[in-house]
């Protein structure tokens, strides 16, 4: 039967002595800590210095094939159908407002996803698509019915 010596090595990784001075770590583990604020969950480097939404709106803006698809979508929402605007090559501040642009230019509602593509309620791929072509040079393609 193991001491309770053993027992506390095997839990904290010191070894029992009865100087404070001759204590020694045997295997290293994380330690929490304050000092550097906030971590990322996905890198674990502080906020102030975390890349990750900067290399996430690159990988968004590389995959763009510089071609918007709109789409009318009612799959998972009770029949309440949405248009669908995707593949827009614009980072995530210009996104935000021809969100806020095109629900005015609609007078409806609609969101800003975290993907990148923006849902508007109702069918409105024919608005949508005269005003995104007025205002920007993209080709349009209509995806779906």
């Amino acid at each position: 039967m193991s001491s309770w010596k053993d027992q506390l090595q095997s839990l904290t990784g010191y070894t029992s002595s009865t100087d404070a001075s001759s204590q020694t770590k045997t295997t290293a583990r994380g330690v929490y800590a304050t000092d550097a604020g906030t971590l990322c969950p996905d890198c674990q480097t502080p906020l102030a210095a975390c890349q990750c939404q900067q290399l996430a709106q690159a990988q968004r803006l590389a995959a763009c094939d510089g071609t918007v698809r709109l789409s009318y979508e009612t799959k998972g929402r009770k029949g309440k159908g949405v248009t669908c605007i995707r593949d827009l090559p614009l980072e995530d501040a210009a996104l935000k407002t021809l969100c806020s642009r095109l629900k005015k230019v609609c007078g409806t509602g609609g969101s800003l996803h975290a993907d990148g593509h923006i849902e508007l309620q109702g069918d409105k791929r024919t608005s949508i698509e005269q005003w995104l072509q007025t205002h920007y040079p993209w080709p349009i393609q209509r995806v779906g019915g």
